[in-house]
C-alpha cells in the first residue's frame, strides 16, 4: 500500500480498439451534426499531471480495525488569497498500540497541502506553511473563525485538535490549547475521537462558535466474541459525545453543550451539516450517526430541540439505522425546498424536504436503492457535473469491515430526482473498482464546471483528480458570498435564483460531506439560460440583499452583504 515508488494513480487498461464499418461510422458522423449536439467528454484523470502524488496510510499494510477503515478527508481552501482553490489533504500515520509493529516506517506521516498554480498544477507546501501535522487526521475546517480577513485550519484528529490560526504571511500557529478547541485527552474512557466540525453563530453575538462531532470509544485491544476474526462491530464500542463550543469575547471557546440540549454521551457521529431545514430563518443541524438514529437538532433560540424521529430522517425506510456517514443537502426535485441525501453502509436515503418540517424517504422511487444497495457508501456530493441546472450526486464507496473494493458512481438527475447511473460512460475511473472515503468538489481550473477529488485507502493509495471535461453548451453562474462580518452570515445562506418564471434555491454550505469541505463558492447550473433576472440572497444573520442587472453569466461573481455586487 505504501510504496514510495507509487506516483500519482494506478496503472489503467486501455480502451479496446475497434473498426467501425465505413458506412456506419459516416452514419453516426451525419446523425452527430443533425442532431446538434457533440460527443461526451466526461472527465479526465490528471491525478499525475496535476502534480497530487498524495499516498494515504493507515499506519501500517493490514486493514483491521476500525480506525484504519475510516480513512481521512479533504478540505478546499484559498491558502494564498489568489482565487484558484488548494487542497488540503489529510491522511493516517502508523500509532503505537494500534497499529502492527512493522508498521512504524509510517510514523509520522504528514498531512499534505497542495497549492494550486493556476495553470492546473499544483506545488506541495505543508511543510513550509506549517500544516504537515503528524496526528491521525480526520478532517479539516477551513474557516476565518476570528475573523480578521484571512482563512484558519481547524484540524479534527484522533487525539488533540488542533487550530491552525493564520499568521497572514503563509504560515500558521497552532492555538487550540490556548482558546480551548484541542478537545478533552479522553472521551467514555478512551482517546477522543474527532471526525469533523461545523462552524456558525449560534447565538447571534457576531462570533463563530462550533460543533465538534466525535465519533466513538475506540478500544484497540476489544476482540468481537461472535467475530474474532473481523473487526468489532461499531455497535460494540461506547460513543463519545459531539461537543458544542460557544466563542467568547476574548476569542476562547468555551463547552455549551449541555445547556444548548445537544449532549448525548452515547452518540457515534460521523457527520454534521448545518442548514435552516424548517425555512423559519435560524439555523438547525443534521448530525448523521454511525448505526444509531440520526439527529436533526431544531433550533428554538436558546437551544436545540432533537427532532430526528418526528421529522423523518432517523433511520431509513426500513426503519433501520444503518451506519449513516454525513448529510448532503440540495433541492434535487426542484420544489424550492431543501432536500437531504444521508449516505451509509447499506443503501443510503435520500429525504425530501415536504415543506412542513416532515421529510419523505424517496431512496427506492428516486432509483437511489437499487443501485447502491450492498455498496457502502462514504462521501456522497451533489454535483451539477453537466451545468444543465439539477443536483447530480457522485459516491465514493467500499466495504467497511474488510478491504473490499467497489466501483464509485456518478448518477445523473433527470430534474425531477429520479437518478441514473452514468459514471461508466464518462470516465474509465468509475469503471474501475476501488475503496473511496473523503472526496470534495471543486472548480479547481476556474472554467465553470465542477471537477472531483477522492481520497482512497485501498492498496493503491492514491488520490484521483478527476478533471470535468464534459464541455456542454449549458451555461453556469458562480457566487462568492461575503458578510459584513466576516463569514458568520455567509454559512448556511440561502440565494434564490430567479430565472423568468422559474425560481431556484441554493444554499452556501461546504460542509456537507464525509470528513471533507467542498469549494466554498456556490455553483450555478444554467442549462440553455442565457440571462439570470435576479438574486435575492437571505444571509444567516437575517438580512436580505437583492441583485438585479448582472453583469453577465459563465463567469464568477462576488456579492457582499450590505453592498450587492462587487467587481473584482
Amino acid at each position: 500500500m505504501k510504496d514510495k515508488d507509487m506516483k500519482g494513480s494506478w496503472n489503467r487498461k486501455e480502451p479496446g480498439s475497434c473498426q467501425p464499418d465505413f458506412l456506419l461510422l459516416f452514419a453516426g458522423i451525419l446523425l452527430l451534426f443533425s442532431c446538434g449536439e457533440t460527443p461526451k467528454k466526461g472527465f479526465t484523470d490528471v491525478t499525475v499531471e496535476a502534480g497530487i502524488d498524495f499516498l494515504y496510510t493507515f499506519g501500517d499494510d493490514t486493514y483491521e480495525n476500525i480506525l484504519e477503515s475510516s480513512g481521512s478527508g479533504i478540505s478546499i481552501l484559498d491558502y494564498n488569497k489568489d482565487a484558484y482553490p488548494d487542497l488540503y489533504m489529510m491522511n493516517g500515520t502508523w500509532l503505537e498500540g494500534i497499529s502492527d509493529p512493522e508498521g512504524r516506517a509510517f510514523e509520522g506521516t504528514p498531512n499534505r497541502l497542495y497549492v494550486n498554480r493556476g495553470d492546473g498544477t499544483f506545488i506541495e507546501y505543508a511543510e513550509e506553511a506549517g500544516l504537515d501535522d503528524r496526528n491521525w487526521s480526520m478532517a479539516a475546517g477551513p474557516i476565518d473563525y476570528d475573523l480578521d480577513g484571512d482563512e484558519d485550519l481547524y484540524l479534527l484528529n484522533y487525539g488533540p485538535n488542533v487550530l491552525y490560526r493564520n499568521n497572514g504571511d503563509g504560515t500558521y500557529t497552532d492555538i487550540a490549547g490556548s482558546v480551548g478547541l484541542r478537545g478533552p485527552e479522553l472521551l467514555n474512557g478512551f482517546t477522543k475521537w474527532s471526525v469533523g466540525a461545523s462552524f456558525w453563530d449560534v447565538n447571534l453575538d457576531g462570533r463563530l462558535d462550533v460543533m465538534v462531532g466525535n465519533f466513538l470509544a475506540f478500544d484497540p485491544e476489544y476482540l468481537s466474541p461472535t467475530t474474532p476474526d473481523l473487526m468489532p462491530h461499531p455497535s460494540e464500542y461506547m460513543g463519545q459525545a459531539s461537543m458544542l463550543y460557544l466563542q467568547q469575547e476574548d476569542g476562547t471557546f468555551i463547552d455549551a453543550t449541555e445547556s444548548y440540549g445537544m449532549y448525548y454521551p452515547e452518540s457515534k457521529c460521523m457527520g454534521l451539516t448545518v442548514f435552516d431545514y424548517d425555512d423559519d430563518g435560524d439555523l438547525d443541524l443534521f448530525q448523521g450517526n454511525d448505526h444509531q438514529s440520526n439527529f436533526l437538532f431544531r433550533n428554538e433560540g436558546d437551544y436545540f430541540n432533537e427532532v430526528g424521529v418526528k421529522s423523518g430522517v432517523a433511520v431509513n425506510s426500513h426503519g433501520q439505522s444503518t451506519g449513516s456517514m454525513h448529510g448532503a443537502i440540495g433541492d434535487v426535485d426542484g420544489d424550492g425546498w431543501i432536500d437531504l441525501l444521508v449516505p451509509d453502509l447499506r443503501y443510503g436515503a435520500l429525504y425530501r424536504n415536504q415543506g412542513n418540517g416532515l421529510f419523505e424517504d424517496i431512496t427506492e422511487k428516486s432509483g437511489l436503492a437499487a443501485i447502491l444497495n450492498g455498496m457502502g457508501q462514504w462521501a456522497a456530493a451533489f454535483i451539477d457535473y453537466d451545468n444543465d441546472g439539477d443536483l447530480d450526486i457522485f459516491f465514493a464507496n467500499g466495504i467497511a469491515e474488510e478491504l473490499i473494493v467497489q466501483h464509485p458512481l456518478l448518477l445523473e438527475n433527470d430534474g425531477s430526482g429520479n437518478f441514473r447511473n452514468v459514471g461508466s460512460e464518462l470516465c474509465p475511473y468509475f469503471t474501475e473498482k476501488r475503496s473511496g472515503r473523503g472526496a470534495a468538489i471543486w472548480d479547481y481550473d476556474n472554467d465553470g464546471d465542477l471537477d472531483i477529488i477522492v481520497s482512497h485507502i485501498d492498496l493503491q493509495a492514491t488520490a484521483t483528480l478527476l478533471r470535468n471535461d464534459l464541455k456542454s453548451r449549458n451555461h453556469w453562474l458562480g457566487l462568492k458570498l461575503e458578510g459584513e462580518n466576516g463569514p458568520t452570515a455567509t454559512i448556511a445562506a440561502k440565494v434564490l435564483v430567479h430565472l423568468g418564471d422559474k425560481k431556484k434555491v441554493y444554499i452556501s454550505q461546504w460542509t456537507t460531506n464525509y470528513l471533507s469541505n467542498s469549494d466554498p463558492r456556490m455553483h450555478i447550473g444554467l442549462g440553455m439560460e442565457e440571462k439570470v433576472d435576479r438574486l435575492e440572497v437571505f444571509w444567516s444573520d437575517g438580512s436580505m440583499d437583492e441583485i438585479s442587472d448582472l453583469p453577465g453569466i459563465d463567469r464568477y461573481l462576488k456579492i457582499v452583504q450590505g453592498r450587492g455586487l462587487v467587481m473584482e
